[in-house]
């Protein structure tokens, strides 16, 4: 269940972020809407490592459609190419 507090709460943020982990994520609202949330740096590791492999798939599916609709190289003309 999400623990939503207005961002005035912040005035007594070691409050705040005592309520804060992975099970139980704080919301903070500005105004009466949704406004930010306070993640734990394992959650946002864990964000950045999801986004670094959904980029890393993205440009490979990319890549391969290229490789379908232009052609593919063996694996000698790439060593030829690379100087291998």
């Amino acid at each position: 269940m999400p623990n939503i507090k207005p961002v005035s709460d912040l005035r007594n943020y070691t409050e705040v972020l005592k309520e804060v982990d992975v099970s139980n994520r704080v919301y903070l609202t500005r105004n009466g809407h949704g406004q930010y949330g306070i993640l734990t740096m394992a959650e946002i590791d864990e964000l950045d490592r999801y986004r670094a492999a959904y980029t890393l798939f993205s440009k490979l599916k990319s890549s391969e459609e290229r490789a379908n609709k232009e052609g593919w190289i063996s694996a000698d003309d790439l060593e030829k190419e690379l100087g291998v």
